[in-house]
């Protein structure tokens, strides 16, 4: 069953009580749990991995990660090209990105301006999903929102409590063989557009 973005921005309220405040050394951070953080894992375990007759990875990711929310354009061409997308390509994204907030330019160069930092590193984790999944066809890998869930990030505010939001990530990693790979879902067993 697939949602549409409109369905899903509808059911997924991103509250705040007030506009979070960013610093570079947050932002640096941020993009190095998240994107690097992630890829120095999967880079890690893929030895392992290709040893098991069912790998799979599973990244937790968020709908804030969607291209379209990256903002400049470069960037969100540079990541959609499925064709051409290599991990060069996304650290080049995430630098220029990374030089834009040490230079206060984030605003003036197009990128995101609110969460802007998470909203990067896990368009990068994404994108880097993609390129795991078609390096490697043998592995089903994917990257998942479990919903607006009660978590720190969402100061507890979410729908959904931790239990709930693990079941879709327990899902995708026992799918069965030949499942869909290089894919982004919500929730549970619903793709949609990165």
């Amino acid at each position: 069953m697939t949602l549409s973005l409109k369905a899903l921005e509808d059911e997924v309220p991103i509250k705040s009580n007030g506009k979070l405040i960013e610093n570079f050394e947050w932002a640096d951070e941020c993009i190095s749990i998240n994107y690097y953080g992630a890829k120095r894992m999967i880079d890690a375990f893929i030895p392992l991995l290709l040893l098991s007759p069912s790998p799979r990875v599973v990244n937790v990711s968020s709908l804030l990660g969607r291209i379209k929310l990256v903002s400049n354009e470069w960037a969100i061409k540079a990541l959609s090209d499925v064709e051409s997308l290599t991990t060069e390509k996304v650290d080049e994204v995430v630098n220029e990105f990374l030089t834009g907030f040490e230079e206060g330019l984030l605003k003036e160069k197009g990128w995101p301006t609110d969460m802007a930092a998470y909203k990067v590193s896990k368009a990068a984790m994404n994108a880097y999903t993609r390129i795991v999944a078609q390096k490697y066809s043998s592995m089903c890998v994917n990257c998942i929102c479990p919903g607006y869930s009660k978590t720190d990030i969402t100061c507890n505010t979410g729908l959904a409590t931790p239990d709930d939001a693990a079941e879709g990530p327990v899902y995708l990693a026992l799918l069965p063989e030949g499942g869909p790979s290089g894919q982004f879902f919500f929730r549970k067993n619903i793709p949609i557009t990165f």
